[in-house]
């Protein structure tokens, strides 16, 4: 690690120790601890003044010897960089509290470290690697994304396929820190991205090997739940294509210890546990296992149970990984009992016999269940468990040993079992995993442990340590191989790096006299023991070596200087475990073992080159072949010691690591307690000093670090420049700068593309760029802070002359106030005066007037009361004299009258004599007659008027009888009273004096009456108030009833309305769900047709490999790998076609027609899905139609209830009109009538005639009265129901009772309804609105009540009426149209026969006839007999297909004829016959006929193409498989080769050719996806044949006959439907293909615009100077591929625009092309934000503003585009959320609450992810706090979402096919000559 001096060497010290910079100090708590420096540092200061950050100030004393300053801590902008060798300042707290940072704020477990990944074990399961994060990883740069192990993995699969070199991941680290799960997480990237060679899924078996190794080779210990306790180097191969063939495992130094003890709070191996947990399965019975802690093997640990695993199903996985990997039933049972057997082993209990000898209780339950399950005799294995065999050169002993070495002879058994049983199940899954075929290259994971030091440290931690050093040489080595290229690379004058090399403890180790070799050869002493080994160390190596050294208190250990720290090793047991020796007789009772796979455990004992199993056991070596071993050596080598072997072992692993390109992962267990994201630094640090990662640091930093190119360092320095520095050549302008910038040349250097600088450069560039800023910024602080104050003065100026002027206006105010106040006080005395004045006159005046008012008053009554008393003496006169006056008159007028009446008497009766003697003549009756109705309706009118007027006349004489009586009463009563009164007054004058004693008397009663009368008003008034008061808290109790009444209605109304809406919402969210449904359901359906495709590849893959195994084809037509480019391939393509058209024609036919017919059986359940789709589709417009159509009900129901009344008022008010003039016409024929009978008899007044017509007369007169009178009742009705409705209007509810419409339906007689009607009339002219009270009981009310109902009855009767009448028409109408359709029909086939050659003029007019005459005999026959009309049908159906037949055959031989014509006016063309070579053999026949055809024919074209059958071939290669879009399909009309198509097939369907139709539609759609999968990587082709396949799948629909799809055709394309055959399972088909094909398009676009989105959307900036460049590691230098340029977002926008303007120039359908541009921009916006989240460089508040930009260009390009509306921009609702997210503030809970609601696109997981990847690209912004992210997390707990982070940008949207039928007229149709069709007719 580098000092503090070396840190701060670029500058002098007084530059950087500075106040307020900050540093690092050690600290013994938390290894380092930051402070910062509260006073300048000065040269020769020996202590600094610092500010610890919780405030504490301390000094820091300086060593006096070395003077070392304490390191520099780097700038807040480079903490949490994703390469370590980013940061400027290259030391060990850099490095510490980086990954602190990363690790505990940001949640990142994942740092670069040059080429080292450091893994830190997070102790909790991260959303982090499932399959989309793999695809995001997959063909990425390892700098462009962030640290991961996928990046390691994606890094080493492209080096293997770049520079065919295989590969190794080196994967190390102590137990516990995540080694296993890191490797295992790199084989599943390879397995997935790479995928199998083979169907045999060996990716799937290469996962599988995880859990068998895991449950034999993995265990609990105290440090990790889940410790690989033996390494392992696994070999992934591939092919030539980078595909997985196969694997191959290297175990190394299994734990064998661990099968027989296990510390406490640890366990043994997990499958034991795994066993015992499925014990009570029948198929384990046998075994007689029990629960762990039953067995000694298992229970020594005390913790038989891992929290959060289930040992049952760990086991399930186990045993079906086996299963996948080839391990039959057999061999698992055999492998579990002979672990069982170990188990019991263990419990088998030895017993001291003696001092030395040792014995086993007879029939020990253990021993006999493992003896039972080994299949071993009880008496040999007891007998040699406590026996040994001693060999000598003669004899052969056998000895007793002790208990001590008896226990541990079966624990040595024990051990030697487990081995050989790892060694077995290694061996088979290499075996299952072995490739078949030869492996090209291959990917090694190395999965071992890392460096070790424990209190007490043994063999294990020894080898464990000797590895680790090989290890680390081979990493320094390899560190400093890449540094010195990369300097040579650049050009950069290389100096010597000194590096620690641990060779020396290397040569301490494995050399001759090492510690190895001392080992081994006190092994093969007779009698070596520990302790002699320790003497002999300590006297070889103890005073020449100075990594050795001897413990100071012991004997019996040793310490060696390991390159990470010191480790002292107990010498007790190395020699034991070196040995490894195993009682051979028991091997041998084994060996007789009745167990077959305990035989073959054993059966290579002498063989083996590992008799433990522990190193080698089970593998293949690949890479190093094992040496021949001679003729007698077997025991030598069997002797072979463990150091031995692993030292063997580990060179041949070094050996392959050294073959390959290494890739390093270092994992880091962050705490011991397992804690999840807890950062224990002391631990850490002490791992990072083991693993090499901070000797890569070191290494690192001894150079130049910091490396920039040329235009990063432009970027970000640009404002240390001046304008006058910056020049084109952007490193001359770097260069120039760094002169002036960097005085010391030495600090940096310049390369070819970058510049290179010493540690600390870069902080202080940065320092320097800082101080920039802040100046810039206090320029700008100082300015604005100068226009605010100014701002304020000039404010504040304002403000003071504003005072200043409203005080002034004060004062002047109030002096004009006080000279107003004076004048005012004058003026009031003035008119005060005045007033007293004038008051004191008044009171004089008013005493005046009071005296005069007085006398006058006196004065006047006197003369009141003189004029009053002559006023009444008048009146009497008066009264008197009238009444004499009107006697006189009465007497003489009752005279006068009864003389009129006598002489009036005596003229009438003349006059009656005279009329009667006139009424007996003819003449008079006629006269009579005449006008006889006038007269009578004039005297009727005069007898009404006169009775009338007698009527007046008599209550006229009545009342002044009646008055005149009274009067003259009155008068003589009062004549009466005036004589009493005279005699009462002359009484009254004797008693005037009593009088005036009463009268004082009632004086006094009246005040007493007065008083008793106050209080009475007095009471009354006080209850007039209390009333008051009472019925005003009624009104107000009345109020709130009120008010409660109106809040209950407006509830009821909210209520209802709720409703109302929830049904709305319940309504919507079925309909949004029933689409998603259909939306899945389509998705669903449209990848079984991407599988189905896949297949139909696959299996045309296969059959073009079979074709090419039987049949070798030609050596001019062999492809080659120089024939798989374009041209070429299309010129093999032609020249195979052209070759085998003739030989495989018929082949062809029958594979295109039985896929065919496998595409329609296949696609029965697709349509049956599509007629779920569609039933479902159909109840949802169902019900949405029933939710119109109850609502259009309800507003008809309203409407007619309020006209329903007024129309059957009007045609009530017609019908009378027209029964009154039916009476009228009835009156003038009985005249009639009665004039044409003249006669005298008849015409008597007596006769019969003359009375009928009296009588008629009289009836009639009565029925118009009465019809005059319902006419006025009828209007009155409709004004009053006019006024009903507007009632009804205004108030909310009115109900009608059911029992109103029953009284009116009890009236059946017409008066009383009549009645009702005239009383209604009556009521309706009174002026009051309340109809409910017309009378006492409502009757008229119920009676209006009820007549309404009746004419609603009568309406609906009447409408009824008008039904039936409509739907009469209706039929009537059908009829006609049937008519007019057979008669246009008939006209059609006039005008078709008419055009026909004669012949088939005849036959098809025959076929017409017979038609016709069957379908009316049909129709006879059904009308009589149904019987006879059904045996009638099936002859006449036999008959017409016997005529069918004929018809054929005749057809046939027409054809045969005609071809023969052809054939000879071919001859006689080439004879020179003149113009025949223009006129077909057709038309010279029909010119002799009928020469007035051939004009029509030839003009006159049905939009048909005919074609021969042996010309279809070429047809469809011309057409579509040599068709270029780009050349000849420029210039053709959109979908020409769809519309050519459709011509053709017309033409097959009008002559009724279903072979024909077949094989062309069969040929049709093969050649197009033959076509795709030749070219199916261009997008124009795909595009155009997408246009194409959609066109004619319209076509199919517009001309098929339907109804649905015939709405927009023409007369003229009606005409050319197809005749004869449904094509509706094609259609299904074509449809099929047209997904298919669009699919192909979305990849292929996918592809296109992949490479350019994240370059595009995030690299590019597009807004120049906005985005920072922040300095970038070691990873950034890395390219896994070559440069292809930088894309932009013109770029994207250019290529999108080129798709629209392909698609549009094909004539794809609007809305495809909407779905398109909406699946294109889903996948920039999911590829963006994908990018995004797992990219901390691009989260910064910049970057957010570059991409809403971005999403803004896109945008105007889709408004550009007319595309606003197609649901494009929705899909990238995420991004630009994403974005928003990075630019809004965060920091409060009220940015908390808006962050939820902005981003409601966004996931919980996406959302927190971009707030821990936040990273500021200034020193000005400010980072995320974790309390702000967690407050963001508990707000967005209860959402209900996926926990997916990353979008899947696999998602196809399903695609629909609108229909869009044609204008284009086929008869208008044109072929090009380019598309060399000639040999088609057009009909």
């Amino acid at each position: 690690m580098e000092k503090g001096h070396d840190s701060s060497s670029s500058m002098a010290a007084s530059e950087l120790y500075t106040k307020f910079a900050r540093v690092w100090i050690p600290d013994a708590e938390e290894v380092w601890k930051s402070a910062e420096l509260t006073k300048n540092y000065k040269h020769g200061d020996k202590l600094l003044h610092l500010t610890l950050e919780d405030g504490t100030n301390i000094e820091y004393n300086l060593d006096e010897k070395t003077k070392n300053l304490p390191h520099l801590r780097n700038p807040d902008i480079l903490v949490g960089e994703n390469d370590l060798t980013a940061l400027s300042y290259l030391h060990e707290p850099a490095v510490l509290h980086n990954l602190k940072v990363r690790f505990t704020d940001s949640k990142l477990i994942y740092t670069y470290c040059g080429i080292v990944l450091v893994a830190i074990n997070p102790y909790e399961n991260l959303p982090i690697y499932g399959s989309d994060i793999i695809n995001a990883y997959s063909g990425q740069n390892m700098g462009d994304m962030d640290p991961h192990i996928f990046a390691v993995a994606e890094e080493a699969y492209k080096q293997m396929a770049r520079d065919e070199r295989n590969q190794s991941i080196i994967v190390s680290g102590e137990s516990g820190a995540g080694k296993t799960v890191s490797a295992k997480y790199a084989m599943r990237y390879f397995a997935t991205v790479s995928g199998a060679a083979t169907e045999a899924n060996v990716e799937e078996k290469v996962l599988a090997s995880n859990p068998i190794m895991e449950a034999i080779g993995n265990a609990k210990t105290t440090r990790n739940d889940n410790s690989s306790r033996f390494g392992k180097y696994i070999e992934i191969g591939f092919d030539k294509r980078y595909r997985i063939i196969g694997a191959n495992m290297r175990t190394y130094l299994l734990e064998k210890s661990r099968v027989v003890f296990q510390a406490d709070e640890e366990r043994n191996y997990h499958i034991f546990y795994q066993l015992c947990a499925s014990s009570h399965l029948p198929e384990f019975k046998n075994l007689k296992l029990g629960g762990a802690d039953d067995f000694h093997c298992t229970n020594q640990g005390g913790s038989p149970v891992i929290d959060g695993v289930d040992d049952s199903k760990e086991m399930s996985t186990t045993r079906n990984a086996f299963s996948l990997l080839g391990i039959n039933e057999q061999n698992q049972m055999g492998l579990f009992q002979v672990l069982a057997a170990i188990l019991h082993l263990g419990n088998v209990e030895i017993k001291d016999r003696d001092s030395d000898s040792s014995a086993i209780p007879p029939n020990n339950r253990h021993l006999q269940v493992f003896c039972e399950l080994m299949g071993v005799t009880y008496q040999d294995m007891s007998h040699w468990l406590c026996h040994k065999k001693l060999k000598t050169a003669q004899e052969t002993y056998i000895k007793p040993i002790p208990r001590m070495q008896a226990s541990n002879a079966r624990d040595a058994l024990a051990k030697h079992i487990y081995a050989k049983v790892f060694s077995w199940i290694v061996d088979h899954v290499n075996q299952s995993l072995r490739a078949s075929v030869k492996q090209h290259s291959f990917i090694g994971v190395l999965d071992i442990y890392g460096f070790e030091t424990f209190e007490v440290n043994s063999f294990e931690q020894f080898c464990i340590n000797y590895a680790n050093e090989k290890l680390q040489q081979q990493f320094n080595m390899h560190v400093f191989k890449l540094e010195q290229e990369e300097y040579l690379k650049e050009q950069i004058p290389w100096t010597l790096i000194d590096f620690y090399d641990n060779q020396p403890c290397i040569n301490l180790i494995e050399a001759k006299m090492g510690v190895l070799d001392l080992l081994d050869e006190e092994c093969k002493m007779p009698k070596g023991s520990d302790d002699s080994w320790a003497q002999k160390l300590y006297n070889t190596h103890l005073k020449t070596c100075t990594l050795f050294e001897k413990p100071r208190m012991s004997n019996k250990a040793f310490i060696i200087q390991h390159f990470a720290d010191k480790v002292e090793y107990q010498c007790e047991g190395f020699l034991e475990k070196n040995k490894d020796t195993v009682n051979e007789e028991q091997i041998n009772v084994l060996k007789a073992s009745k167990l077959d796979l305990l035989v073959e455990l054993f059966q290579d004992e002498e063989k083996a080159t590992s008799p433990t199993g522990t190193t080698t056991g089970g593998r293949t070596r690949l890479s190093v072949k094992p040496k021949e071993v001679r003729p007698g050596a077997s025991s030598k080598e069997h002797k072979k010691t463990v150091g031995c072997q692993f030292r063997n072992s580990l060179a041949m692993l070094m050996e392959t690591l050294n073959a390959t390109t290494p890739h390093y992962v270092r994992c880091i267990k962050p705490n011991d307690l397992k804690f999840p994201f807890t950062f224990d630094p002391k631990r850490a640090v002490q791992q990072l000093r083991a693993c090499g990662v901070l000797e890569t640091i070191r290494i690192s930093a001894a150079g130049f670090p910091s490396r920039w190119t040329y235009q990063e360092f432009f970027s970000r320095y640009r404002v240390l420049m001046k304008q006058k520095d910056v020049l084109s050549d952007r490193r001359l302008t770097c260069r120039n700068v760094l002169e002036k910038l960097v005085q010391d040349q030495d600090k940096y250097q310049f390369g070819k593309t970058k510049i290179f600088f010493r540690a600390g450069q870069v902080a202080y560039l940065e320092k320097l760029r800082a101080d920039k800023l802040r100046q810039a910024c206090v320029r700008i602080q100082k300015t604005i802070r100068c226009w605010l104050v100014r701002k304020k003065y000039l404010r504040k100026k304002h403000a003071a002359m504003t005072i200043q002027r409203y005080t002034r206006g004060h004062q002047a105010r109030c002096l004009v106030k006080f000279m107003r106040r004076t004048r005012a006080a004058i003026v009031i005395q003035k008119f005060q005066r005045m007033y007293v004045q004038r008051k004191l006159y008044r009171q004089k005046q008013a005493a005046a007037l009071v005296m005069q008012t007085i006398l006058r008053a006196y004065m006047a009554r006197q003369k009141y009361q003189g004029l009053l008393r002559n006023h009444k003496a008048v009146f009497i006169q008066k009264h008197v004299r009238g009444w004499l006056a009107r006697q006189r008159y009465k007497r003489s007028l009752r005279a006068i009258v009864y003389l009129q009446c006598c002489i009036r008497r005596m003229k009438a009766k003349k006059e009656l004599k005279k009329l009667k003697i006139e009424a007996r003549s003819v003449e008079h009756f006629k006269k009579l007659n005449v006008g006889m109705e006038n007269k009578i309706m004039q005297l009727q009118r005069k007898i009404d008027e006169q009775t009338k007027d007698n009527r007046l006349i008599s209550e006229r004489l009545n009342g002044l009888e009646t008055s005149h009586a009274l009067e003259s009463e009155k008068l003589k009563i009062e004549v009466s009273k005036l004589k009493g009164i005279e005699e009462e007054a002359k009484n009254n004058a004797n008693r005037v004096t009593s009088l005036l004693e009463e009268l004082e008397r009632l004086r006094k009663d009246l005040t007493t009456t007065q008083k008793e009368k106050k209080t009475i008003e007095d009471w009354a008034t006080k209850y007039r108030d209390e009333m008051e008061q009472m019925v005003a808290e009624l009104k107000e109790e009345n109020g709130l009833l009120k008010t409660e009444k109106n809040d209950l209605n407006r509830m009821i109304k909210e209520q209802s309305q709720q409703m109302t809406e929830k049904m709305a919402r319940a309504l919507a969210e079925e309909t949004h769900q029933l689409e998603s449904d259909l939306n899945e359901e389509r998705s669903r359906y449209q990848n079984l047709l991407t599988e189905h495709l896949r297949l139909e590849e696959r299996y045309d893959d296969l059959k073009e490999e079979i074709t090419l195994s039987v049949n070798v084809p030609k050596a001019g037509h062999r492809r080659t790998d120089s024939t798989h480019s374009s041209n070429g391939s299309e010129c093999t393509y032609n020249s195979e076609f052209a070759e085998s058209e003739e030989s495989s024609r018929h082949g062809e036919d029958v594979t295109r027609g039985m896929d065919t017919s496998l595409t329609l059986k296949l696609q029965k359940r697709v349509t049956e899905l599509e007629q779920e789709k569609s039933s479902l589709r159909n109840e949802l417009e169902n019900r949405e139609e029933q939710f119109q159509r109850a609502r259009a009900r309800d507003d008809e129901e309203h409407r007619k209830s309020r006209g329903a009344e007024l129309e059957y008022e009007s045609l009530k008010r017609q019908e009378l009109d027209s029964e009154n003039k039916k009476l009228k016409h009835d009156l003038t024929a009985m005249r009639q009538s009665l004039l044409g009978n003249a006669g005298a008899e008849a015409g008597a007044p007596g006769s019969a005639p003359y009375k009928v017509l009296v009588d008629q007369l009289n009836t009639l007169c009565e029925e118009l009265e009465v019809r005059k009178e319902e006419v006025l009742i009828l209007r009155s009705q409709l004004v009053s129901q006019k006024e009903a409705m507007q009632h009804k209007d205004e108030k909310e509810t009115m109900t009608e009772p059911l029992h109103y419409a029953e009284d009116v339906h009890n009236m059946k007689d017409s008066g009383a309804i009549t009645q009702a009607y005239l009383s209604l009339k009556e009521t309706n002219r009174s002026p009051t609105a309340d109809f409910h009270r017309l009378n006492e009981d409502g009757e008229l009310w119920l009676v209006y009540e009820g007549l309404k109902e009746t004419n609603r009855l009568l309406e609906g009767q009447m409408q009824q009426q008008r039904r039936s009448y409509d739907n009469d028409v209706e039929v009537l109408r059908g009829e006609l149209q049937s008519l007019k359709e057979e008669n246009n029909r008939q006209q059609q086939l006039l005008a078709q026969n008419l055009q026909l050659p004669p012949e088939a003029r005849i036959e098809a007019s025959l076929q017409h006839e017979i038609t016709r005459l069957t379908n009316e005999n049909l129709e006879m026959l059904r009308t009589e007999d149904p019987t006879e009309y059904r045996t009638a049908k099936l002859n006449i159906l036999r008959r017409m297909v016997d005529l069918m037949e004929q018809l054929e055959k005749q057809d046939k031989t027409i054809r045969k004829l005609k071809k023969q014509l052809k054939v000879f006016s071919k001859k006689i063309g080439e004879m020179g016959a003149g113009q025949g070579e223009s006129v077909s053999p057709g038309q010279m026949v029909e010119e002799t006929v009928r020469p007035v055809n051939i004009p029509r024919r030839e003009k006159d074209f049905q939009g048909m193409l005919e074609y021969k059958q042996e010309d279809e071939l070429k047809l469809v290669k011309n057409l579509i498989l040599e068709l270029k879009p780009r050349g000849v399909a420029v210039n053709l009309i959109p979908g020409l080769p769809a519309y050519i198509l459709f011509m053709c097939l017309r033409h097959a369907d009008y002559v009724n050719d279903d072979q024909k139709v077949r094989t062309l539609l069969t040929s049709t759609i093969n050649s197009i996806k033959k076509i795709l999968k030749k070219r199916g990587d261009d997008f124009e082709t795909v595009s155009f044949w997408l246009s194409n396949t959609c066109r004619f799948l319209h076509c199919l629909k517009q001309y098929s006959g339907d109804e649905s799809f015939m709405k927009h055709n023409t007369p003229k394309q009606n005409e050319h439907c197809l005749s004869n055959f449904d094509l509706a399972e094609y259609r299904q088909v074509l449809s099929d293909l047209a997904i298919q094909i669009y699919q192909q398009l979305i990849k292929c676009m996918e592809n296109i615009l992949q490479p350019m989105i994240v370059s595009g959307m995030l690299e590019h900036e597009t807004i120049q100077g906005v985005s920072g460049v922040k300095p970038t590691g070691l990873r950034k230098r890395t390219s896994s591929i070559a440069d292809e340029g930088t894309y932009t977002l013109e770029s994207i926008l250019r290529q999108l625009s080129a798709f629209h303007s392909t698609m549009c120039q094909h004539g794809t359908d609007p809305e495809l092309i909407k779905q398109v541009v909406k699946q294109q921009f889903y996948i920039i916006g999911a590829v963006t934000l994908n990018n995004l989240l797992l990219r901390k460089d691009m989260c910064s508040w910049s970057k957010g503003m570059q991409i809403r930009y971005n999403v803004s260009q896109l945008e105007e390009w889709l408004r550009d585009k007319s595309l606003m509306m197609c649901g494009a921009k929705e899909t990238l609702e995420p991004l630009i959320q994403a974005a928003q997210l990075l630019q809004v503030k965060k920091k409060t809970d009220e940015d908390a609450e808006a962050i939820c609601s902005l981003c409601n696109c966004l996931s919980t997981a996406q959302i927190v992810k971009v707030l821990n990847l936040y990273t500021p690209v200034n020193e000005f912004e400010e980072r995320v706090s974790v309390a702000f992210i967690r407050t963001i997390q508990t707000r967005l707990r209860d959402r209900c979402e996926t926990p997916q982070l990353l979008m899947d940008t696999k998602v196809i949207y399903p695609v629909t096919f609108p229909f869009n039928p044609s204008s284009l007229a086929l008869e208008s149709i044109q072929i090009p000559g380019s598309l060399n069709l000639g040999f088609l007719t057009r009909v």
